[in-house]
């Protein structure tokens, strides 16, 4: 019972003769037994009844009344409590309420119009869109052949067992040149964008084909044509114009036209030294994601109706696709130009098309190419002259991240914790929609936003254009929702959809992402003190933290409370099955390291290091741009007493050292004795085996004892004193072959570890429990950086690490580059550092150039 209730109680007990309870209860008496004051009056039988009938009618209407009115408090409690729920669950899908940070003025006009167009579509070989959520877009298609039969190639797809493609330089504005090599084909793409005086919103832009067979074939198996597509299409569903009825022999002429609100009327010109023959087809949908089947479908189709492999010159009524099937002799090289605002009156379209296409475009190609390489020179300064392969592959690496930036426009789809399922009645929510404009990983298999691989992106992209950099940053601060959560995987749109397994569409609102962003952040703070900028870059520097400051402590502050642990600032990442029977160890997915080892029983006792590790990093950047920028609200003083707590190194010692061995590592509930064993089972109306966990050993709470990345989270972020002993046995470990160290990289985990290259599932084989991944070398050899260049007993040791690790990462991934024709997800720590996983990867692998240029983030300013 309630201090309120208790109180009514009391009261009620001490009530006056006069009030309502007293004289009901004197009235009874007295109708009973004749007593009371007053004179004696005869009552007879029914006037009797009547008194006891009236005064029980009374008892009842106000037990009624009572009753009523505990109902009317029950309902309207239950209501408010139901409304406060559902505004709770609203707020998943509720932007933060702050002004955007894309309505920065930095962000609009010339910068805004100046990105408008480009190859905003990473998914698909060679795609063209504006920056704008219905688009008009373009592509690239081709017939090419495996195992003796053809296939259409569009989308970016592993089963296409293309030898090498990706953009071997891009600027990430208005150029970029790319080759993709289809045995027996070689295709060369090159895309340029400019903006006269008559163009349109966005400037026009042109792309050129090269198409020739492979030299290094034999004659027999060379192709004499080749069949390339290049399609329009309009998102909006405007009707698009075909250039003429019928397409002959010749060497140029308008493909499409048409007309849009954001550009005017635009143009599609064809120009070729070449004969060619044209065929085309017109199609009326809204669904782009399935423009491989519908145009693979349409020659199928004609194939059997005509014999020929040919699209059928024919269109549907006002079609918003067409698509032009370009056939040519080999070598052949077929210029495409676009001219918008083509609706006005001398708008120059002849001069215009001339300047985009032929000797003209060949210039502006070789100009664009030549400053491309020229900044490239000038940026890695420390790479040897005479190595052209390490160059190039490193062009390679920043023209592919670069030309991987896309543009999605869409809603997230939120799923909705069980506690909120009733109030939903679905088990998802639709996030607002909203534009994302970021690199992504990989153009095969994640060409979308990944929240923690964003950072490591940025620290590239960063040096290379800062304006694009902070463009990209503020896109993700953007979906920030009203509780300070940002969803770790945006798929936005329906060809974003179309790449995604259906079990990772849905975002967890409980889930978290490694703050990766405050890296990028922390770099441009120490470039912007260093006065590596120019006073207009620090202006805009300054304004966007400015803005960001709000959304970044939101963020922050979402972190702090629903990932916190039982102890003060102590952290864990929530989300992790602790009712699995499958999983070797439940996999931690929101720590983005999926597989790594943690405690083998999930619990609300865990410690997290590398979680502790970020939220340092996120602290401690926040206090640095409240001081830079001259904030003294009482959000920075609190910043900076939580960074110097999470700093204490006795603390951090205390919390995850284990002294015998110099390593830290994760705190949680666990067992080492932990195993998969199959089982015979029931699967319909037949036996079958499937593994099961089985712990032979109840778990306690203490050190989980995996070294790997998460060990070196404190070394990594350059928070162990240069003095202390620790740092000299963080080097042992590092170099000891036993553990960690091998001739292509650092293991992700140590091979004493229990669970070191072990499945966690019959399904699911090590992911981060051996491998080599860049983005944590990269860290590591940040402090090894760090480390040599600071006085203390271990900075020589430190310096010979730092040039051996190296030495080994640019080696490796050169010699995979050469011998495979790509960048990889991750590297092999035994098979001579043969790339595996995804390819082409070029999102933080492409930190490769960072490493080259000896260019690494600091952790302090």
């Amino acid at each position: 019972m309630s201090g309120a209730s208790r109180r009514t109680a009391r009261s009620r007990a001490k009530a006056p003769p006069g009030d309502g309870y007293g004289d009901a209860a004197a009235g009874v008496r007295r109708a009973i037994t004749g007593s009371g004051s007053g004179k004696s009056r005869d009552h007879g039988p029914l006037h009797l009844m009547d008194v006891r009938v009236r005064t029980l009618l009374g008892i009842g209407f106000s037990f009624l009344i009572l009753l009523l009115v505990a109902f009317f408090f029950y309902y309207h409690h239950a209501r408010d409590a139901e409304n406060l729920e559902f505004e709770k669950m609203m707020r998943f899908v509720t932007p933060f309420p702050a002004p955007k940070m894309l309505d920065l003025p930095q962000f609009q006009g010339e910068h805004k119009e100046s990105l408008y167009w480009g190859t905003y579509r990473p998914h698909v070989y060679l795609g063209i869109r504006a920056r704008t959520p219905h688009s008009l877009i373009a592509g690239l298609m081709w017939i090419g052949i495996r195992n003796g039969q053809y296939f259409l190639r569009h989308v970016c797809q592993d089963s296409d067992d293309l030898s090498t493609y990706g953009w071997t330089e891009h600027n990430g504005r208005d150029f970029g040149r790319q080759v993709l090599v289809d045995k027996p084909l070689s295709l060369a793409t090159s895309f340029l964008k400019q903006k006269g005086s008559f163009s349109g919103y966005g400037g026009d832009w042109a792309v050129r084909l090269e198409v020739q067979n492979l030299e290094s074939l034999l004659v027999e198996e060379r192709w004499d044509s080749a069949h390339v597509f290049f399609y329009i299409a309009d998102e909006d569903g405007n009707s698009l114009n075909i250039g003429r009825e019928e397409f002959e022999f010749h060497n140029g002429g308008l493909l499409a036209s048409g007309w849009r609100n954001d550009i005017g009327g635009w143009e599609i010109h064809l120009k070729s030294q070449g004969n060619l023959e044209i065929h085309y087809a017109g199609f009326k949908t809204l669904d782009m994601h399935n423009l491989t089947e519908l145009v693979q479908g349409t020659l199928a189709f004609n194939a059997r109706s005509t014999g020929l492999l040919n699209l059928p010159d024919t269109s549907e009524v006002s079609p918003n696709v067409v698509v032009f099937q370009l056939s040519s002799k080999l070598p052949s090289t077929l210029d495409i130009a676009f001219v918008s605002r083509t609706d006005l009156e001398n708008s120059g379209i002849k001069g215009r098309i001339n300047e985009l296409t032929g000797l003209m475009l060949t210039n502006q190609l070789n100009e664009k190419q030549k400053d491309f390489h020229d900044k490239y020179s000038r940026y890695v300064k420390r790479m040897a002259e005479d190595d052209p392969e390490t160059t190039f592959v490193g062009k390679a690496a920043i023209g592919n991240l670069l030309g991987g930036i896309g543009y999605f426009y869409g809603e997230s789809k939120v799923a909705i914790p069980n506690s909120f399922s009733k109030l939903s009645g679905g088990k998802f929510l639709h996030y607002w929609p909203a534009a994302l404009y970021t690199a992504v990983p990989s153009r095969s298999y994640f060409p979308r936003g990944f929240l923690w691989d964003e950072g490591f992106h940025q620290l590239l992209i960063c040096r290379w254009d800062i304006n694009i950099c902070l463009d990209i940053i503020g896109h993700w601060l953007d979906l920030l929702n009203a509780d300070g959560w940002i969803p770790r995987e945006q798929i936005l749109g329906a060809e974003a959809l179309s790449k995604v397994s259906e079990e990772f569409v849905l975002q967890h609102p409980s889930n978290g992402n490694p703050p990766t962003l405050f890296i990028a952040l922390r770099d441009l703070l120490n470039n912007m003190k260093l006065g590596h900028f120019s006073s207009e870059e620090v202006n805009k520097v300054s304004n966007f933290f400015e803005r960001a400051y709000v959304r970044l402590g939101a963020w922050f502050k979402w972190f702090n409370t629903t990932q916190s642990g039982k102890e003060l600032n102590t952290f864990y990442w929530h989300g992790r099955d602790n009712a699995t029977i499958r999983e070797l160890n439940p996999k931690t997915l929101s720590s983005g390291l999926d597989d790594y080892p943690r405690a083998s029983h999930p619990s609300e006792d865990e410690r997290h290091l590398d979680l502790r590790c970020w939220m340092l990093l996120a602290t401690d950047c926040l206090h640095s741009i409240a001081e830079i920028l001259g904030m003294k609200d009482g959000l920075s003083k609190d910043y900076g007493l939580m960074t110097k707590h999470l700093s204490e190194f006795e603390l951090l010692n205390q919390m995850h050292l284990d002294d015998a061995s110099g390593a830290y590592f994760d705190f949680g509930n666990h067992t080492e004795k932990v195993h998969l064993r199959w089982h015979d089972v029931n699967v319909g109306n037949a036996m079958g085996r499937e593994l099961f966990r089985e712990t032979l050993q109840r778990p306690h709470s203490q050190l989980v004892p995996h070294l790997g990345y998460v060990s070196l989270f404190p070394f990594m972020m350059h928070m162990i004193p240069p003095d202390s002993w620790i740092l000299g046995k963080q080097l042992e470990l590092l170099s000891n072959r036993s553990t960690l160290w091998t001739d292509y990289g650092i293991r992700s985990l140590s091979k004493t570890s229990s669970l070191y290259m072990k499945r966690n599932t019959e399904h699911d084989p090590p992911y981060w429990r051996g491998p080599i991944w860049i983005n944590l070398n990269y860290m590591i050899l940040s402090a090894l950086n760090h480390y040599s260049g600071v006085d203390g007993p271990y900075k020589d040791r430190a310096h010979a690490l730092y040039k051996e690790l190296r030495f080994n990462l640019i080696r490796n991934i050169v010699r995979n580059y050469y011998d495979t024709g790509y960048l990889w997800e991750q590297y092999d720590q035994a098979k001579r550092g043969k790339g595996k996983g995804t390819r082409p990867f070029t999102g933080w692998t492409s930190l490769v150039v960072l490493i080259m240029a000896e260019e690494y983030p600091s952790f302090q300013v």
